[in-house]
């Protein structure tokens, strides 16, 4: 596990930097509903005729004096796309930044296979999704507890839930992704984030467009979803798995065969 450990030393600056930001503006919203709850119910008028932008991001359904719905828009923007982001940028140039750093024939020419390393570059992104998921769940749980409001378990859990298998899937994209590139790309592992942030968006202005939750792991972490059903959607959810599963299969299959320069 000698890579593992390389790896998490390498990305430790990365992760604590997202970590604290998505956990910071995280406990800011949690910190503010107090002393906005009063005003929610105007604030839920406002909102229900605001249209297009309204079901966008599912306000139309939620009701924003309580805290679970709240959290679900507020929050979830937050853990969403914080979350999103930093999984994508873990894996997308974990594979190829040998290539980009120079390192490609340090690292193969110990004795360790290609299918090692890719194992162990894979579980070193798994463990920093993992922890940051971890941390940030612990935070909201004890912020919640802070401001005196009583924890919705179930909801709050299944919320993060979704936002974890989000993240994995996101990057298991991504790190199929990896394998093809031989310098890296940051931009590419944002833009497939916000790419697909911004499908999900479109899905739910547009009923024609509605197949569109079936590509983005969005689709799955609906908040006013979870909040109704009281589960996570289990067509979306075995999907995004096995998209994210594929994206690691074609890294095994690309990089095993790659010309490493």
């Amino acid at each position: 596990m000698t890579l593992v450990k390389h790896e998490l030393r390498q990305g430790k600056i990365s992760f604590l930097i997202w970590t604290a930001s998505v956990g910071f503006l995280l406990a800011i919203c949690i910190f503010l509903f107090p002393e906005m709850k009063g005003q929610m119910e105007g604030v839920n008028d406002m909102f229900s005729s605001m249209g297009s932008f309204t079901e966008a991001f599912g306000m139309d359904r939620l009701n924003f004096g309580t805290l679970i719905g709240f959290y679900s828009v507020e929050c979830g923007n937050i853990l969403g796309l914080g979350g999103a982001f930093y999984a994508s940028l873990c894996a997308v140039g974990i594979l190829s930044k040998e290539e980009k750093d120079k390192t490609a024939e340090f690292l193969l020419t110990h004795p360790v296979s290609r299918k090692r390393i890719i194992t162990e570059k894979l579980i070193a992104v798994l463990i920093q999704i993992t922890a940051m998921n971890i941390i940030i769940y612990a935070l909201a749980v004890g912020c919640i507890a802070a401001v005196g409001e009583v924890i919705p378990w179930k909801e709050l859990s299944l919320f993060h839930l979704a936002y974890y298998l989000l993240q994995v899937e996101l990057a298991g994209i991504c790190f199929g992704i990896s394998a093809f590139l031989r310098k890296g790309s940051v931009g590419i592992g944002l833009g497939i984030a916000a790419m697909m942030y911004f499908l999900n968006l479109i899905a739910n202005i547009a009923d024609v467009a509605e197949f569109l939750k079936y590509i983005t792991p969005f689709g799955y972490c609906e908040g006013a979803d979870i909040v109704s059903n009281g589960s996570l959607d289990s067509t979306l959810v075995i999907i995004g798995v096995v998209i994210g599963i594929v994206g690691i299969i074609i890294a095994y299959l690309k990089y095993t065969k790659k010309d490493i320069h």
